[in-house]
């Protein structure tokens, strides 16, 4: 029988050198996605007159930005993106990291050709917000979804109740403005949220409620951007706290930790 050598070394260290650069690959690729979603963000809050309305924004539970979402179609149509999700437990309270989504869904009827457009989705309760936790929400069917209102006009009409439970908007070649989601599907990206926070089955209730691992820095320039939106600040990951002497003129007052909270939420007492 012909002899059969064993790997060698160079061998075994060459399909290391190849595994950590894929995983490195991965988890720029998710940092790729979350600049773009941030981009989104910047661009349609710049908008003045066809911009999300400040009422509907400060009533929201969470906040998705799904850039790119292809549409194609030929009678039978399809829509595919990814993008990323960030809630909070309460109004007043900050943004939680990111989670990586991904929005698929169908449609049928004459039609024919494809686009791209940038989708933001608005949650207004928590609803939505603990059925996506769970892995996976279609909208319409698990969560009351409407096209949502935009500009001034749009911000005086926008009814204070909320009755949907999602808004949904889209930006499609420069224009701007609501969008019919209904019968997609938003489900949790895990492979993303793994490479991006660098931990193998990582939840979505980790994230949200701060026990993932820290995440990376270019999550905090989305989360500032949501914390400009709504008027409120940003929560991170949990980390431990060194003794800082105070400064002059400064009190040395320790940091406000908030504890850790998991999905699904408890409704908020009044």
């Amino acid at each position: 029988m012909p002899n059969r050598k064993k790997p060698t070394a160079a061998i075994l260290a060459a399909l290391l050198s190849a595994a950590i650069v894929n995983f490195a690959q991965a988890g720029a690729r998710e940092e790729g996605r979350l600049l773009t979603a941030t981009e989104v963000l910047e661009e349609v809050r710049a908008m003045p007159d066809v911009r999300l309305p400040d009422t509907l924004l400060a009533h929201a539970y969470g906040i998705a930005v799904i850039p790119d979402v292809t549409k194609v179609a030929f009678i039978f149509g399809g829509r595919h993106g990814n993008g990323v999700l960030s809630v909070r437990d309460k109004l007043t309270a900050p943004w939680s990291n990111p989670v990586f989504v991904s929005l698929t869904g169908g449609s049928w009827g004459f039609q024919a050709g494809a686009q791209s457009s940038d989708i933001i989705l608005v949650f207004t309760t928590k609803t939505g917000i603990e059925g996506i936790a769970g892995g996976k929400l279609t909208l319409g069917a698990d969560a009351s979804i409407a096209t949502g209102p935009v500009g001034r006009q749009g911000s005086a009409a926008t009814d204070t109740t909320f009755h949907s439970e999602i808004y949904s908007y889209a930006r499609t070649r420069g224009l701007f403005g609501g969008v019919a989601l209904d019968g997609s599907a938003l489900s949790i990206d895990r492979g993303a949220n793994g490479a991006f926070y660098h931990k193998s089955g990582v939840t979505a209730s980790e994230i949200f409620s701060g026990q993932a691992p820290a995440a990376p820095a270019t999550a905090q320039r989305f989360l500032e951007r949501l914390a400009q939106a709504t008027g409120t600040g940003v929560r991170g990951s949990p980390a431990p706290q060194a003794d800082v002497p105070a400064t002059v003129g400064q009190p040395n007052v320790a940091p406000i930790v908030e504890p850790a909270r998991t999905y699904p939420l408890e409704e908020q007492k009044k």
